[in-house]
Order: structure tokens, then C-alpha cells, then sequence
């Protein structure tokens, strides 16, 4: 492959990801603007803090950009540990803070951060190092069990803080990662089974779980209750119709639809732009995730190829689940829309995890010079 081509899919990678945060920008505010002045006497209150995690990101981006990705991989125990770590604060008094009945943020001076969206990614570097360096082992069940056990450690401290969707991201994207790796058809197939298995078992474990399984199976039975959110967000799509009511024009950010700045803003997306401008917004998801496969195809060494593919994924997974929750195609839990939904730590992770992709295309690019 030429190196201009190399060179053109970073530029490329970078524009998508700037379009994304600059559009989440204006969504942030459309569907925050009355929520935030009838909250906190700010309409400007989500965008700014918006704003506060695009600059974050902006500097993790170059910062990844610039630095070896392999510099990373010395540092893999320890993001990892950082992690877990971050992960058991939640529940520690003082730092952990608790927002409609879980416990998902870390606050530190006054700043919040919510540690799965880190962890997500330091258990995509975790395993990037881990398949790369025992691309043998992982044909035995015995070679699995390292990455199995620590991507289960992530998903029981994540769904204790309860956040199922967190949950399911972290398990389809080691379930695809090691498939990637080079995972056996028959262990594939065993843990295939055994996550369809997980499912159902972890939402009868809760009954607040159950009572939303009911609720997507049947909002209107619940109108004013479990089905009271997916109700809105269906009404607010619905309303958008082929090409929307136009932008800042949503009637369902009105406080009608609950969470429509973060977890639902897709949602207010299809309401304002129409269904023609989701499947654009869409399109434009999948340009960058193919972009970044690209990449890690193209890496320079196995490592590479495992942490941009990582990534990718991630992104990937984390969207599609996002817009089946808020078009009722799977039962209702929270997870933001990358790059878009507020949340300043969600889109500086997010970025700066595309500087590590980026700066996996930028030393295979170098090696080919």
C-alpha cells in the first residue's frame, strides 16, 4: 500500500472524529438547552461541560497520535490496575458518587469521571498485548483463561454498580477480540453459548432488570412507569419522520424524554434530522469504524493490528447497542453514543483511544518509508 494512502486514512479518521464531536456539540446543547436552564438557571450547562471533554480529548488524541503505541504495552498492568481500581472506588464513600440509584462515577476534587469508559479500553490494550504475545496459547482452553478471567473481573465490578450495558459491550468486544486473535471455532462457539446463556440469567437476577424486559416487550402497559422512557423515545423518532422537524425544534427534550442529552440523544437526533439524517449519521460511524480496521489490517507488527481492531470495535458495538436501546430493538439500559452523548469523559477516552489507533497507522506508515 502506498504511504500517501496510509497518510490519508489518519487525515480522514481525524475529520470523521472532529465531525462527530462537533455535531455531538450542537445535539448536546439542542437536547440540553431547557433541561439545563430549567436545572441549574444555564442553558449552556451540558455543552460546556461538552466542550470541557472535546478539549480533554483534543490533546489525548495528538498525545496518543504522537507517542509509540508500543510504549503503551510497558504500561499495560498498570492502566489496567488503574483501572480496577477506579472501578472499586465507586462504591468507597467519599469518592464514589451514586446518580439514580447506581454507582458509575468517581469524583475527584469536584471533576466526576466514570471509570468503565477507561475501562473498556484498558482491557482492549490488555488483550491487544496479551493475543500478541501468545498467539499459540489461545488455541488451549488453559491459554483463554488469563483474558477470561480479567474481562470477567471488569464485568462483575461493572454490573454490581448495576450497568448491564457496560456489561454486554465489555463481553462482545473480548468475545470478538479473541475471535480476531485467533480463538478456536470450538471455544467461539462455547462462549458464544455461554454469553446468550448470561443474558437472560443476569436480568432475572434483578428485578428492576425484569420489570424493563416487560416494559420492551410491552411499553404501553406501563406508561406512566418502566415504559414511560422508551414511550418518548418513540414518540421522538416517530415524530422526525423522514427528514425531522429541523434542528433545535424537538418537542421531546421539552422534559419529556428523560436522559436526552446523554443515553436518548439519538433520539433527539431522528426527531430533529429525520430518519434520512440517522442513516447519514450512521454512515458516518461505519466510514470511521471501517477506517479503523483499515488501519489495524495494515498495522506493522500483531500487536498493532489487535489494539487498532480493539478499538474499532468498541466503537462499533458501543453505537449499535446505543441506537437498539433507544429504537426499543433491546430492552432499555444506558449507554452514551460515542463522540456524541454528554459526558465529558466518554468523548476524552473516546478520542484519545483514536489517537492510539492513529498513532498505530502513523508508525506503520514510518516503517514503510
Amino acid at each position: 500500500m502506498r504511504i500517501s494512502s496510509l497518510r490519508r486514512k489518519e487525515i480522514w479518521t481525524v475529520l470523521v472524529v472532529f465531525f462527530l464531536v462537533a455535531f455531538g456539540c450542537l445535539m448536546v446543547y439542542s437536547a440540553s438547552s431547557y433541561s439545563a436552564e430549567y436545572r441549574y438557571g444555564n442553558e449552556y450547562f451540558f455543552l460546556f461541560k461538552q466542550l470541557f471533554g472535546v478539549v480533554l480529548g483534543i490533546f489525548a488524541l495528538f498525545f496518543f497520535y504522537f507517542l509509540d503505541y508500543h510504549i503503551l504495552k510497558k504500561f499495560k498492568y498498570w492502566i489496567l490496575a488503574i483501572s480496577v481500581i477506579l472501578l472499586v472506588l465507586v462504591f468507597v464513600p467519599g469518592f464514589g458518587v451514586q446518580s439514580y440509584g447506581a454507582n458509575r462515577w468517581v469524583s475527584f476534587f469536584g471533576i466526576s469521571i466514570q471509570p468503565s469508559e477507561i475501562a473498556k479500553f484498558a482491557l482492549v490494550l490488555f488483550l491487544a498485548c496479551y493475543l500478541s504475545d501468545n498467539h499459540d496459547k489461545i488455541k488451549t482452553f488453559k491459554g483463554l483463561l488469563p483474558p477470561l478471567c480479567v474481562a470477567g473481573l471488569l464485568c462483575v465490578l461493572v454490573i454490581i454498580e448495576p450497568s448491564m450495558s457496560v456489561t454486554m459491550c465489555i463481553a462482545i468486544v473480548t468475545l470478538f477480540m479473541l475471535i480476531i486473535g485467533g480463538m478456536s471455532k470450538k471455544h467461539t462457539i462455547l462462549f458464544s453459548c455461554c454469553a446468550v446463556v448470561a443474558v437472560p440469567v443476569l436480568i432475572l437476577a434483578e428485578p428492576y432488570r425484569l420489570k424493563r424486559l416487560f416494559a420492551f416487550i410491552d411499553p404501553w402497559a406501563s406508561p406512566q412507569g418502566e415504559g414511560f422512557q422508551l414511550i418518548q423515545s418513540l414518540y421522538s423518532l416517530g415524530n422526525g419522520g423522514w427528514f425531522g422537524v429541523g434542528l433545535f425544534q424537538s418537542r421531546q427534550k421539552y422534559l419529556f424524554l428523560p436522559f436526552a442529552e446523554s443515553d436518548f440523544i439519538f433520539s433527539i437526533i431522528g426527531e430533529e434530522i429525520g430518519f434520512v439524517g440517522c442513516v447519514g449519521l450512521l454512515l458516518v460511524y461505519a466510514i470511521l469504524v471501517i477506517l479503523l480496521f483499515k488501519i489495524g489490517l495494515n498495522a506493522k507488527d500483531r500487536f498493532g493490528c489487535l489494539l487498532a481492531c480493539g478499538v474499532a470495535l468498541v466503537i462499533g458495538v458501543q453505537m449499535l447497542l446505543n441506537v437498539a436501546v433507544v429504537t426499543g430493538s433491546i430492552p432499555p439500559t444506558g449507554l452514551p453514543l460515542p463522540f456524541i452523548s454528554s459526558g465529558g469523559t466518554s468523548v476524552a477516552v473516546f478520542m484519545g483511544a483514536v489517537g492510539i489507533a492513529l498513532s498505530v497507522a502513523r508508525q506503520s506508515r514510518k516503517s514503510k518509508i
